[in-house]
Formats: C-alpha cells, sequence, structure tokens
C-alpha cells in the first residue's frame, strides 16, 4: 500500500471513529439500548458512504466488504456506551458540556468525509464531472446523520440547523477544484478537510444558520 492510499485511509478512520462517537452520544441522549447504540452509530459513520456507493454504482457498497470499518464504529460505539454507563450521573449531569464535544467529533468527520466522497467520485472516473463529485462528498458527508435522524423521528439536523451541508458543499468541492488545479491530491485532501471543519465549528460558535421563511 502507498503512502498516499495510508494517508486517505487514516482519514477514514479518522472519519469514522469521530462520525461513530457522535452517533453514539445522539443515541444515549436519546436513551435506546445498546443495540440502538451501536446501530446509529454504524448508520451515523457509514450511512453515507452506502449512499455514495449506490449512487456511483459500487455495489455491494464498500462497508459491506470492508468490514474494519464496521468493526471501528462498533467499537467507538461500546466505548461510549460503557463510558456513559460507568459515569451516569456524571454524563447526564453534564449534557451541555457532552453536546459540545460531539460537535467537535461531527465537524471532523463531516470534514473527513465531505473530502473522502469528493476523492472517491473523482477516482470512479468522475473528475470532469464538478457537481456531481461535490454532490458525492456532501452525499457522504450528511447521509449517515440525515438516517441516523429518520430513525429517531427528527428533523434532519442538515435541514435546519448551522450551514451544516453548506459547509460539506464548501468541502467537497474545495478539494474538487483543488485537484484540478493541479494540487497534490494529499494537500487538497487536507485542505477540503480543514474546510467543512472550521465552517462547521465556526457556524456552531458564531451560531450561524441559514435564513428561514418564518
Amino acid at each position: 500500500m502507498t503512502d498516499l492510499l495510508i494517508f486517505f485511509q487514516m482519514g477514514e478512520w479518522i472519519g469514522t471513529a469521530a462520525f461513530a462517537v457522535s452517533g453514539a452520544m445522539v443515541a444515549i441522549d436519546k436513551r435506546t439500548d445498546i443495540f440502538g447504540v451501536i446501530l446509529l452509530a454504524v448508520i451515523t459513520a457509514l450511512g453515507g458512504g452506502t449512499l455514495r456507493d449506490v449512487l456511483i454504482g459500487h455495489v455491494p457498497p464498500r462497508m459491506f466488504s470492508s468490514f474494519h470499518y464496521v468493526l471501528l464504529a462498533t467499537l467507538c460505539a461500546v466505548t461510549v456506551f460503557v463510558l456513559a454507563r460507568i459515569f451516569k450521573e456524571k454524563f447526564v449531569r453534564r449534557e451541555p458540556l457532552i453536546e459540545q464535544i460531539n460537535n467537535v467529533f461531527d465537524a471532523i468527520g463531516l470534514g473527513v468525509f465531505a473530502a473522502s466522497g469528493a476523492r472517491i467520485g473523482m477516482e470512479a472516473g468522475f473528475e470532469n464531472n464538478l457537481f456531481l463529485v461535490t454532490f458525492l462528498g456532501m452525499t457522504t458527508a450528511v447521509g449517515g446523520g440525515m438516517l441516523r435522524d429518520v430513525l429517531i423521528q427528527e428533523i434532519p439536523f442538515v435541514l435546519k440547523k448551522r450551514v451544516y451541508a453548506v459547509a460539506a458543499i464548501a468541502g467537497a468541492l474545495s478539494f474538487a477544484l483543488l485537484c484540478r488545479a493541479g494540487v497534490a491530491s494529499n494537500f487538497a485532501y487536507a485542505a477540503g478537510c480543514l474546510v467543512t471543519t472550521a465552517l462547521r465549528l465556526m457556524a456552531t460558535v458564531f451560531r450561524w444558520n441559514l435564513p428561514k421563511a418564518i
């Protein structure tokens, strides 16, 4: 395996772990059992990539052939579950702090998968279709969270708060444009991750939201 592939794989491991922790925290906040925590963590971490693979005709989706990602998401979910169970009273008492931590993990996962989804789209032969590549990056980044929110019967976060999808679009588009400009793919990847993560965190800190009708 080349150094570049190892770099991309490490990024995907980080994104998977970050989204799995985020999904597990949401599941625990909704008082689901351990199966629910694991399921929502795996869906949050890998659901967007599964939707992307279906869109580009990569079947079965990668989550069913790269089992280590499912295992990583499961381990993260179990770890969060055990910690929440051991420190139950502290976990409940410090929910505002935990939500802030969750936002950081969510922002990291969003950044990694926005760039990763765009990269996979380009590698699949769609490098000349900027719209599709950007859409695939956005779908990879927000798809899992949308599926999670539907399962817990909430309006998907992406549709109501903190320029969530816009941040993913910006990161995916940045990666694609930098690659087309001749920038080394590892630097473009890092830049795409950083753009999305920074926008997401800044939107949280400064409470940026897109305008609403009412």
